[in-house]
């Protein structure tokens, strides 16, 4: 019942690699194969990605098998972290690897499904490959989508796509990132001509109608104000291994050497206890401190810093040799806090407050990232303020609280150059409507006519 509609070898790698579907998956996958929006919202390691695209790489292996797939990008994949980008690239190889295997196990002809990642990190050698042979399905991020919308080779590539999937939906609401991308989203839809199904994921999702509102966008949203999308909520609570540590000498409004060498030895202690251990930190300033520190006390083989800075050699080399086990412990900032699958972490330790419920549930849930795992952390406060934030932190995750996200109202009249108080509809040009996308002015306050220009070749 649970692998209604799917082709049997899909079902069959399912079954013997992975065994029952999560209930989270339970429920997603009816709607997804009948072709609704969809959002998703359940705890870390709960196979929410996975549940996204099983039916997609189901829809593309029936394609291939009836000798009706094309060479053209048809799933597109978007994360707000480079690094989880490459991260669902390797691990969609893992379940296409498996049912090609046993496609041919049991008679098939062989299938070519590609993948791809566009970053800011890819190439211009693999930017020429995709525009020669494009991939089945695309990984990228929403600015490197919003610049793919901008060029006529990106735009080729974006033409047949009909499932978009957001992962970590939550960490691009907010603010003029996730602004930015509603607008790019309805610029795809608009290219492709067709219905685009959209698919939203996050463990932390507060509220979740008005994040299903987004993810489908205004046109899509009924006159009772709920949106045209399937909400499947299976909470984000789980069981949590998580508690509070505060050294032996007081703390103060500014971290003392006695303070800080209280904590560096008390770090070797839970490392030496731990096979793996992540360590976040909310500045590359702290990141780098703590890993050299770190790193003479352990050595600096078993440690590494990982952050936004550092260059994309650096930072894979981090991520590989984590998760093969070669490092001991790596100190992080917010580039490895969602999603991504870095093998087995057993305990994750959180320098300070991070400022939030969501970025503390994200950063815990590395550890303990599997179906039935149990996450475990430990939060340090360095200071007498970020104590009393601290254990309002805890006690609020002890209670089934959450964030709440807040949406930008108008986010384009920042701009200085074009904010009103009273903002009215406009009438733009398609080619003006382009410009107006620039980092200061993302969305528009109210309805637009667009107008087509002479001689424009951008598609709005």
């Amino acid at each position: 019942m649970h692998f209604s509609g799917f082709h049997p070898v899909t079902r069959d790698w399912f079954e013997h690699t992975l065994g029952q579907p999560t209930p989270a998956q339970q429920e997603a996958w009816p709607a997804i194969q009948s072709g609704k929006h969809t959002l998703i919202a359940a705890p870390t390691g709960s196979g929410k990605t996975l549940a996204a695209f099983y039916v997609a790489i189901d829809r593309l292996v029936q394609a291939s098998l009836a000798n009706t797939l094309d060479a053209v990008t048809r799933i597109i994949y978007v994360s707000p972290l480079k690094a989880l980008s490459n991260d669902i690239q390797r691990n969609l190889q893992g379940p296409l690897e498996g049912i090609c295997e046993r496609l041919r196990e049991q008679g098939y002809a062989g299938i070519d499904i590609r993948v791809a990642v566009r970053t800011g990190d890819t190439s211009q050698y693999e930017r020429q490959q995709m525009l020669k042979n494009p991939p089945h399905i695309l990984v990228t991020t929403p600015e490197s989508l919003y610049l793919l919308l901008t060029s006529r080779g990106g735009r080729n590539i974006l033409a047949a796509a009909d499932t978009l999937i957001i992962d970590e939906i939550h960490a691009m609401l907010g603010d003029k990132r996730g602004a930015h991308l509603a607008l790019s989203v309805e610029r795809l839809e608009q290219l492709t001509g067709n219905r685009l199904q959209r698919i939203g994921l996050s463990a932390t999702q507060k509220p979740i109608e008005s994040v299903a509102r987004y993810l489908v966008g205004s046109h899509q949203v009924r006159r009772d104000g709920s949106a045209d999308c399937v909400i499947v909520d299976s909470g984000h609570r789980k069981s949590l291994d998580i508690s509070l540590e505060v050294p032996g000498s007081p703390l103060s409004a500014l971290m003392s050497n006695e303070v800080w060498e209280e904590l560096y030895e008390r770090l070797v202690a839970l490392v030496e206890s731990h096979d793996t251990t992540l360590i976040f930190v909310n500045t590359r300033r702290l990141a780098e401190r703590l890993a050299l520190s770190l790193g003479e006390r352990i050595g600096e083989d078993a440690i590494s810093s990982h952050h936004g800075s550092m260059s994309k050699q650096h930072r894979f080399e981090a991520e590989q040799k984590l998760k093969a086990g070669q490092l001991r412990v790596l100190v992080a900032t917010a580039s490895m806090e969602l999603g991504i699958d870095i093998g087995s972490v057993n305990l994750v330790v959180q320098f300070s407050s991070p400022k939030s419920i969501s970025a503390f549930l994200q950063r815990v849930g590395r550890s303990g990232h599997q179906v039935g795992g149990v996450p475990k952390g430990i939060l340090f406060p360095l200071t007498r303020d970020d104590l009393v934030e601290c254990t309002a932190l805890i006690d609020s995750v002890h209670r089934g609280e959450l964030d709440a996200l807040c949406f930008p109202i108008n986010p384009w009249t920042s701009c200085p150059s074009i904010s009103s108080p009273k903002p009215a509809p406009m009438t733009v040009t398609r080619k003006a409507c382009v410009l107006m996308t620039c980092s200061a002015c993302i969305a528009v306050p109210g309805p637009i006519a667009i107008s087509p220009a002479r001689n424009s070749t951008s598609s709005c």
